[in-house]
């Protein structure tokens, strides 16, 4: 539409000179008939060679019919003969819009203007090669001094119209939702219920999660049958969103019925695709498996097809799946988002790092400033930005202990490969009946290093200085531990730890060192089952020995917020019996249920409570009842500043090396040293990343 508005200026300019013969040709152009319209004054430009009318028509037909450096070309002559003639060098300058040179015909509609100040097909052509070239302020202001020559033209309201919508796109695109928000408002001021205005303002309301204004502009934008599906599918959308995923993949099945029914091929391919998604999101992935193998026979080689898959394998830990179907659709179509994008995420799920920075910078290349893009470098650069933490923590139990800790960590990651953390951790303890004290000091140096993707090698060194009354001694503390992602659903850890037992004085006058041989596993799996079991033996420097099985059986409930419910199993034996110095049974027996839940209080805040109750069983003694519970809360005081607070209590027998039942509370602070990695800049410039 933006491209004819000069056109019915022309008319009523030329109308007054028009002769009889050519009034079939005028309307033809007027009702966009450009082929024929061409066709009609072509053997014109033969018999009437210097008509300027003729020409100028014949050269709107041309260059509207899809050939627009051969009006230029026309128009250009036509300049020659007739200099300064205003009806010629309008027509000339919008034969460069007709050919996307914007650029060359913002200088000559800047000198048009300047002398015809009040023209307004010159100001209208300003207007809309300054929106071409996305300079929305300026196009804005000229587009309104045109609507102020000519308040009621429909040709310039619609220009308007477009200028806002790539002026609302712009601030969309840098965040600022509340403005582009105003911007598409204004476009339903003049244009009540207008389509794109709808479409794009319910996007923004996706974007920023307003679910219920979403969908009232989706019901809104429901103005005929074939509006109803796409209105539909974005419901559907809105509905995920939102976390109602039953009522998105019921609002998607009722588009696609829709579609069916109205036979849109179109509006079948983008329902059919809002249905898969939505089977995805309720976990149905078997059945989303079957769609996708209809829709690959019905559709091949298809882009969105290929995204579905894609998709399917994110969901289901396939990774590998959805890189190869990403790749694919970038052989299609390399500036496409959802392969690029979609390629970025698979590969950080797939803890190739490097390759993740290099695909997400490249879709910011071509998308700039795009909101997910953007917020997977941030999530990245936080992965791996140096950051300080400082934790202190209060525990009292039973046996009249108490103790108070303090402790300070550095963590430096140096590449996306290695990371190192030094840490330093001083513990007082008193027992107020014995009277007894003793304190420590833990130094400590970590270092872990990606052997290859999903494989990290942990290896922990340090010096342990406990002082007890009058004595003291000092002992190395070593940690190492092979972390393995073997198969999608399975983590495996490794570890060998030595560690000196510090609870409270007298374990820490004994001077009792524990060596830790320990496999941990954790298996998940797609039905929301998993199943978690640890193995430990440990040889202590009193010649003591323990063997400690802890095996849990849980069940994910809800997504969002987290909620698991499980059975926990523990089984503990050691070869010698110090009851007096500390908790050693020769068979020790727990049973639990417990529920986890974890889940957002807003959007910086965050919280976690779990408790656990059943019966343990220390050797033949009658069964006992035990509880334990922990509970905290996150909040995130800026982008760079972290606080936690905690609280836990136990009663289980094996939770401390004595047995006691137990209470801590503590706070922890956490603090992102620099605004970004330190490697940051030489993975840039090692790989050409310019942003």
């Amino acid at each position: 539409m933006r491209k004819f508005a000069s056109f019915f200026i022309f008319l009523i300019t030329i109308s007054l000179t028009a002769q009889e013969d050519f009034t079939p040709g005028f309307k033809l152009l007027e009702n966009g008939d450009f082929k024929e319209a061409k066709t009609f004054f072509e053997p014109f430009t033969k018999s009437l060679p210097t008509n300027k009318t003729v020409l100028i028509c014949y050269g709107r037909a041309v260059g509207l019919s899809g050939e627009p450096e051969v009006a230029n070309t026309i128009f250009k002559d036509l300049l020659k003969k007739h200099p300064n003639d205003f009806e010629v060098q309008i027509n000339y300058y919008e034969s460069f819009l007709w050919a996307n040179q914007y650029q060359e015909a913002k200088p000559l509609y800047a000198d048009l203007v300047a002398k015809n100040p009040e023209n307004f097909a010159a100001i209208l052509g300003y207007a809309n090669t300054l929106s071409n070239l996305k300079e929305y302020k300026d196009a804005l202001k000229w587009v309104n001094k045109a609507l102020e020559i000519d308040p009621n033209n429909g040709s310039a309201k619609v220009s308007r119209k477009y200028i806002k919508l790539g002026y609302a796109n712009y601030y969309v695109n840098n965040q600022n939702y509340k403005k582009g928000e105003s911007l598409l408002n204004e476009i339903l001021e003049d244009f009540p219920d207008d389509k794109d205005a709808l479409l794009n303002l319910a996007n923004i309301f996706l974007i920023t999660k307003e679910v219920k204004k979403a969908k009232e502009t989706y019901y809104k934008y429901a103005k005929t049958p074939k509006d109803s599906i796409t209105a539909l599918n974005g419901v559907a959308l809105a509905e995920h969103i939102g976390e109602k995923e039953k009522i998105a993949l019921e609002t998607a099945i009722n588009a696609k019925q829709k579609a069916i029914k109205l036979k849109d091929t179109e509006l079948l391919e983008k329902s059919e695709e809002r249905y898969v998604q939505a089977l995805i999101w309720n976990r149905k992935f078997v059945s989303a498996k079957k769609e996708i193998s209809v829709l690959e026979e019905k559709y091949p080689n298809r882009n969105w097809v290929l995204a579905l898959k894609a998709t399917l394998g994110m969901y289901t830990a396939k990774f590998k799946t959805s890189i190869t179907n990403y790749d694919k659709i970038l052989v299609n179509d390399s500036l496409s988002f959802d392969g690029n994008l979609g390629k970025a995420n698979a590969l950080f799920a797939s803890d190739k790092i490097v390759p993740a920075y290099i695909t997400t910078y490249k879709t910011l290349d071509i998308f700039p400033k795009q909101k997910d893009a953007s917020g997977l470098i941030k999530k990245l650069n936080t992965n791996y930005t140096p950051f300080a933490e400082q934790q202190v923590s209060y525990t009292f139990d039973n046996g009249d202990n108490t103790a108070i800790s303090l402790r300070s960590a550095v963590m430096v990651p140096l590449s996306t490969k290695f990371r190192t953390t030094v840490s330093y951790q001083y513990r007082t303890t008193e027992n107020t009946t014995t009277n007894n004290k003793a304190n420590s000091h833990i130094v400590q140096a970590d270092i872990e290093y990606k052997l290859m993707p999903q494989t990290n090698l942990l290896t922990s060194v340090g010096l342990n200085n406990s002082r007890f009354s009058n004595t003291a001694y000092t002992q190395p503390i070593i940690q190492a531990k092979l972390q393995m992602k073997p198969l999608s659903f399975l983590n495996l850890d490794l570890g060998y730890q030595r560690e000196v037992q510090n609870f409270n004085a007298e374990l820490i006058e004994r001077e009792i060192v524990m060596n830790h041989y320990s496999l941990i596993y954790n298996l998940s799996t797609n039905f929301n089952l998993g199943w978690y079991s640890q193995l430990i033996h440990t040889k202590q420097t009193d010649n003591n020995e323990r063997n400690l099985l802890f095996t849990s059986l849980y069940y994910n409930v809800l997504r969002k917020p987290a909620l698991k419910f499980g059975v926990n199993y523990q089984y503990i034996t050691f070869k010698d019996q110090l009851p007096l110095i500390y908790f050693s049974p020769d068979k020790y027996k727990a049973l639990e249920l417990f529920g986890d839940v974890r889940g957002k209080i807003n959007s910086k805040t965050n919280y976690f409570a779990s408790a656990a109750t059943g019966l343990q069983y220390v050797e033949e003694q009658d069964a006992s009842s035990l509880f334990r519970a922990e509970a905290g809360v996150t909040h995130q005081f800026s982008d760079r500043l972290i606080g936690d607070i905690y609280a836990k209590y136990s009663n289980i027998a094996s939770a401390t090396a004595a047995g006691f039942e137990f209470t801590e509370v503590g706070i922890k602070l956490k603090y992102y040293l620099t605004k970004q990695p330190l490697f940051l800049d030489r993975l840039k410039k090692k790989y050409s990343i310019n942003k």
